[in-house]
């Protein structure tokens, strides 16, 4: 956890142990002291990446014994190589720290390169770091060439002088020795220039995984901004669907509730045509009966008429 939740959960890993009978474990918890924020993200490094952290610790074994020996310019291609794979890994611990929500200072970022610098430079720092619980800040021994000095090519010790000009016939058992020891300084450079590149290829290799890492990164946050976006219109169209369906489920119901009350008056309306057409069936039987009627009392007035005018009729 970063620094500034260290000492809520030290108490809280202290308290539960001395409620558990574990008094010694309780007071080694509590003497336990929180990391500063570079040494945080050192140790964070060794946890995140286990393997290429066991690697620069070989790397760094690798380099002191070279540095033992090597003349001016291997120490400087080495030196070079050094640099670069501590720029390196020094970038990788910042990006670590900032997945897990710590920013880095420019300050903060020199305390880690500076303790990366002291594991491949000290033995003693590279065994403190390699625990994985570095309480402060490391720093690389002042007599381990580094920097302008070392990009001079400035030896750690003085190379063993040369031998005469004119060897003598017979080879002498110190040249034997210079001889051996020459061949064992070229063989440990070969191991440290092989070790350095391979340890270089892997950074070169990680650059590249992380850059196609946040490339990928960019897109799915592009991807994702995309499909928010059609999430909101759709959500949009959805209300809009939903509220037209309203709408519609309302005009729906006020066209049912016409046509059923259309429907009572359409039966109000045949009942009262039948009854209509009743009263006019009856209607027009009275009428005829009526007209038959008006059409016999015609008849007889015309026949009492006649009959009143001509007396000789009557009789």
């Amino acid at each position: 956890m970063p620094p500034s939740a260290f000492v809520t959960r030290r108490t809280e890993l202290a308290l539960a142990a001395k409620t558990d009978g574990r008094a010694d474990d309780a007071r080694r918890i509590r003497a336990a002291r929180r990391p500063t924020l570079a040494a945080w993200t050192a140790n964070l490094l060794l946890r995140a990446e286990p393997e290429e952290c066991r690697r620069f610790l070989e790397l760094g074994r690798a380099l002191r014994e070279a540095y033992r020996s090597l003349d001016a310019t291997a120490i400087g291609e080495l030196s070079e190589q050094r640099r670069r794979i501590v720029a390196a890994l020094t970038r990788q611990a910042a990006q670590h720290a900032r997945d897990a929500g710590q920013r880095l200072s420019d300050s903060v970022r020199q305390d880690v390169e500076s303790t990366l610098r002291a594991v491949l430079a000290d033995a003693r720092a590279a065994d403190q770091w390699a625990t994985g619980r570095l309480e402060g800040v490391l720093t690389p021994p002042s007599d381990f060439p580094s920097g302008p000095a070392a990009e001079a090519g400035t030896p750690r010790r003085p190379p063993p002088p040369s031998p005469p000009p004119t060897p003598p016939p017979a080879r002498s058992r110190p040249q034997d020795e210079l001889a051996e020891r020459r061949r064992q300084r070229q063989e440990r450079l070969e191991q440290a220039r092989t070790a350095a590149e391979e340890a270089q290829r892997r950074l070169d290799d990680r650059r590249a995984d992380h850059h196609d890492a946040d490339t990928a990164l960019r897109r799915a946050h592009d991807r994702q901004g995309q499909t928010e976006r059609q999430r909101d219109d759709a959500e949009r169209q959805l209300t809009a669907a939903e509220e037209q369906l309203r709408q519609a489920q309302e005009a729906h119901r006020t066209a049912q509730e016409q046509l059923d009350e259309a429907r009572e008056d359409l039966r109000h309306a045949e009942r009262d045509r039948r009854e209509a057409e009743r009263r006019a069936h009856t209607t027009a039987e009275a009428l005829t009966h009526a007209e038959d009627e008006a059409r016999e009392a015609a008849r007889q007035l015309k026949r009492l008429t006649r009959r009143r005018a001509d007396p000789n009729e009557e009789r």
